[in-house]
């Protein structure tokens, strides 16, 4: 933990928060990542050492708590909530724009989008999701979305594929970050959706974005003076 020796609030912040990664597992966590994989899984770029370190911080500043599944977020950090989210807003008015290179990594995108999709809408049936990217590291993910689960698979799971999801990478990131939106991309051929039809209709409803699509949405919405 840094320290800035003045006394202020705004730097006792800091001293909790200020540390690379802290706010980004903050964020996890406040939009319901809960077990050290999962938390591990969205932040790929970081070490599972500096992630133990950051939950151990967070935990003996009173913003987290360990219980028997892995870590809740405690009163002091869910009233981070707006904060975070304001700057969520913010970016997205005046530090947002086209995705770059070292941004895109389909596997956090696929964790994401996992974590985003809403069984309800398909009923009590299982559906089986593929997508497929054009380019990168990996290029096929499976989402067997279940009744009250969804796994997502890097390898085929065996099962018949109910939809055909067909994406460049930054394009699929701009849809789910809410640049793009949906309907609109699968018109404009940006993304390509096939499969059973009712499926297919279905889809967007079971697709809820990220948290901070409705940031951005309203960023494009409202032009910057100059």
């Amino acid at each position: 933990m840094s320290r800035y020796g003045q006394y202020c609030p705004i730097t006792r912040s800091l001293e909790i928060l200020g540390d690379r990664w802290t706010l980004l597992i903050v964020r996890d966590l406040l939009v319901g990542a809960r077990r050290f994989n999962e938390i591990a899984r969205g932040l790929p770029g970081m070490s599972r050492a500096i992630l133990s370190k950051r939950l151990d911080q967070l935990q003996r500043a009173g913003l987290v708590r360990r219980t028997d599944d892995g870590y809740e977020p405690t009163q002091a950090c869910q009233e981070l909530m707006p904060i975070i989210f304001g700057l969520a807003e913010w970016g997205a008015r005046w530090a947002f724009g086209k995705p770059r290179e070292d941004e895109l990594d389909p596997t956090v995108l696929m964790w994401w989008i996992r974590g985003g999709i809403d069984p309800e809408p398909f009923g009590d049936r299982r559906v089986v999701l593929q997508v497929v990217l054009p380019e990168g590291r990996r290029t096929r993910f499976w989402f067997v979305i279940d009744p009250h689960d969804v796994s997502l698979c890097f390898n085929d799971p065996g099962h018949e594929v109910d939809l055909l999801l067909e994406s460049d990478l930054g394009v699929l990131y701009q849809v789910w970050e809410g640049v793009f939106e949906l309907r609109s991309a699968l018109r404009e051929g940006l993304v390509r959706l096939t499969g059973q039809r009712d499926l297919v209709l279905v889809f967007p409803e079971a697709l809820k974005f990220s948290p901070v699509a409705p940031y951005v949405r309203r960023a494009l919405a409202r032009p910057i003076d100059a």
